[in-house]
This record gives C-alpha cells, structure tokens and sequence, in this order.
C-alpha cells in the first residue's frame, strides 16, 4: 500500500510518501461549521481519505496478474486492504505525535481534535477487521494479509526512522498486491513480477519522502527518476517478451516457408504503452525539478507525484496481463481521488 515520511521516515498506512501540507494539498484545517463536522473532518485528516484510492488497485492489478477476473473475494481482498491502510495511518499519526507537535502543529492529534487513545484504539480495530475480512477471503489470503499487518505495524513503531524503512514500505505494497491474487486465485506465484515492480515504485518514492520536510541531497530524487524510467521499461513489456524487448522470427519465418509477418498491436498492448506513457509522465517533471532542486517544496511535489503515479502503474500492471477491464477500473480510480484530495490534505 504507499506511506508518507518526514527526516526519520512516516508513512501514511503502507503506500508511499506523501506531499508536505504547505506545498501541495489543502490549506490547515480552520474551524467552521459545527462541532460534529470538526470532529468528522478530523478523522478524515487523520486516516488521509483521498489516499484511499490508492489501494483498491493493488488488489485488483494481482487478481489481473494471476490470470482471473475479480470475484466477491477480491473485494474482501479490497476491503481488508483498505482496513489495514487506514490502521497504519492512524498508527503513524500516534507514534508521530510528538514530532507533529512541532513539526506539523495542525494535525489532528497535537492540536487536541483527536486524543491519541482514540487514534492508537482505532489503529487496532482496523487491523483486527483487516485480518477477519482476509480470513474470509480464504487461508491463503490471510496467510500474505498477516505478513502484511505486521509489516506496517513495524514500520510505524520503528523501522520508518532505520534505513529499512523504504525496503518496509515497499514490502508492504508488494504485500498488498499479492494480496488480492491469494484472495481471487489462492495462489501468488503469477503475481510476483508485478508485486516486485509496485514495490520497487513504492521504495523509491519513500526514499524521496524521507528529506520531503527539510530537504537534502540531490541524489534520492535522481534515482527515483531513473528507477520510473526503469520500471516503464519493463511494465510495458508484455510478460514472456525477450529481454532486449526485440521480438524475433519464429523457425518457419526464418527457414523462408512464410514470410516474418508481424500482427497488427493488440487493443490491450496499446492500452498498457499509454498507461505506461502516464505513469512516466506524472513522475518524470516533478523527480526533476527535486533533482535540481531538493527544496523542501519541490521535494513534497515530487513525493505527492510518486503517490498519484501509483493508480497509472497498478493500471499498467493490470493491462500488460490482458486485464483491459480491471485497467481501465483502476485507471477510473485516479479522477476520484484528486477530487476529493482537494477537501482533504492526504499529508
């Protein structure tokens, strides 16, 4: 799934970094309207609604990958996914409560909105419902859903300010994708080429993320460039093509028995070059300007790009394995998401 860090690293739930609140998203929460819209408005900073679209397409872009069609156990897939998400949110705003207070003041816990109690109570409740609803999508599911529990618990008690951080964040988006395979099919094997390129995404972006409130260094922005260039190298490969990505005359075409004659490019081969072609575009400006850069407010920019770059690439995942129909769903997912990320800081 994809978190947000600071110097010390600080997911949002298990996806990637997220923008700083100053340079990207909403203004700071003001106080209008009515004591229960407050209280409303502070859990959904809390739990970083619009960052929820982020995740229903991990699920589906494995179910792809595995060769099936969605079923009603990918979306207790889907759901267990979003539960766990939301606990590591709620659970990186408890153990950040005394760096946000000096930091980031305006957040729902330092600034009294939300008591602590009730942040670390409902991290735990969402976990618990997690874990059930992946039980119900059958033992395999639960075998890769606990893993992933784990892992984002981990992340956000300690392994976020260790240079395992990035390396956790992006297990946990691996995780997620395998996810909605062990779910639909039962089985993961297929879908470990795409969970190994979303969480190669994932690792890059939290790299960035972790100088995103003081800037730093050059070089993290720089490699996330190269590793988005990398990955839409290889995600735009159809599975099963040859490395040098040249395709190759068959023996009769050689032999001269029928001329080398290539087919026309299949809709779905189409589908996942511009899908790839967007996941490369919505990271490849924002990673640059950090790379010359690494202000603080480009750096946020460029962490926000990497998160939004998540729906193109688990769109590009789900076509390059013939899942025209769960691309473009996924794909619908994006409109969504910055529409209501326009209410919402998702930082």
């Amino acid at each position: 799934m994809t978190p947000r860090e600071r110097p010390g690293g600080r997911p949002d739930g298990f996806p990637a970094a997220t923008p700083g609140d100053t340079a990207a998203g909403p203004a700071p929460h003001t106080r209008t309207g009515s004591p229960g819209r407050h209280r409303v408005r502070a859990w959904a900073e809390l739990l970083r609604l619009p960052a929820l679209f982020t995740v229903p397409g991990d699920a589906l872009a494995g179910t792809a990958a595995s060769g099936a069609r969605p079923t009603s156990r990918t979306l207790l897939a889907i759901a267990s996914s979003l539960c766990l998400y939301e606990a590591g949110m709620a659970l990186n705003d408890w153990a950040d409560r005394d760096v946000d207070a000096v930091e980031r003041p305006h957040r729902p816990l330092p600034s009294g909105r939300i008591r602590p109690t009730a942040a670390l109570t409902a991290a735990g409740a969402l976990t618990g419902a997690g874990l059930a609803l992946a039980a119900r999508a059958g033992r395999p599911a639960l075998a890769v859903a606990a893993p992933l529990a784990a892992t984002v618990w981990a992340y956000d008690l300690g392994l976020k300010r260790t240079p395992a951080g990035p390396l956790a964040m992006g297990t946990a988006r691996s995780l997620d994708l395998l996810l909605g395979a062990a779910a639909t099919t039962g089985r993961t094997r297929e879908a470990l080429p795409s969970a190994a390129l979303l969480g190669t995404h994932t690792l890059a972006v939290t790299t960035v993320s972790r100088q995103e409130a003081q800037g730093g260094p050059h070089l993290p922005p720089l490699a996330a460039l190269a590793t988005t260039t990398l990955l839409t190298r290889l995600v735009t490969r159809r599975p099963g093509t040859p490395a040098d990505g040249r395709r190759h005359a068959t023996p009769r075409a050689r032999t001269g028995l029928r001329p080398a004659r290539w087919p026309d490019p299949e809709p779905g081969v189409l589908l996942t070059t511009a899908l790839g072609a967007v996941y490369a575009a919505t990271t490849a400006r924002p990673y640059f300007h950090a790379t010359l850069n690494p202000s603080p407010p480009l750096t946020q920019r460029a962490v926000g790009a990497g998160i939004r770059a998540t729906i193109p690439l688990q769109a590009t995942l789900a076509a390059r394995s013939r899942g025209t129909a769960t691309a473009l769903l996924i794909t619908a997912l994006a409109p969504l998401g910055a529409r209501f990320a326009k209410k919402v800081s998702v930082t």
